[in-house]
């Protein structure tokens, strides 16, 4: 009798110790966040740093063929580059360069963080930063804010590219 008492004992420490192995394993394969979701998290934070250090320079005059790196002055691609290269995204120089890098975003999947493009052939770059708003610099408004929803800037729309991922 004490050997069958044991055996019983033996086999329900093992169905508690296979129940508790199941159910941890299934916690852990079910709280964990997808690989994809913390991707996402990461563009998102990507995005907001790249916009709200655009956003400290709106004012800062345009100037054609700025030089890069510079801060006191900026044309449209030395803009971007520079925004994007604070967080460690390398762009190219012009942007007829830039509109090579990343992927194809339909208008209608615009995120902020997304590059956009006008004229055709494209003859100037914005970041897109949500809501039909991009952040530029062109002119006598230098770096500014603009809503490519309507008027000339959404007529001379011609592409985006993600470059965030």
């Amino acid at each position: 009798m004490t050997n069958f008492k044991n055996i019983r004992f033996g086999k329900t420490l093992t169905a508690v110790g296979l129940s508790l192995t199941l159910m941890l394993s299934g916690t852990a394969a079910f709280g964990a966040a997808p690989a994809h979701a913390a991707t996402a998290v990461s563009a998102s934070a990507k995005a907001d740093n790249i916009i709200a250090t655009g956003k400290k320079y709106l004012g800062v005059p345009y100037q054609y063929g700025a030089a890069k790196g510079s801060t006191s002055r900026f044309d449209c691609s030395s803009f971007t580059q520079y925004i994007f290269g604070k967080q460690g995204i390398q762009l190219p120089r012009s942007s007829k360069q830039q509109l090579s890098v990343g992927k194809y975003v339909p208008r209608s999947q615009l995120k902020p963080g997304d590059l956009v493009f006008f004229y055709s052939p494209v003859h100037h770059v914005a970041v897109y930063i949500g809501n039909g708003k991009i952040m530029h610099t062109y002119g006598k408004p230098g770096v500014t804010i603009s809503d490519m929803s309507s008027g000339w800037w959404s007529k001379n729309y011609t592409t985006a590219r993600r470059v965030l991922n």
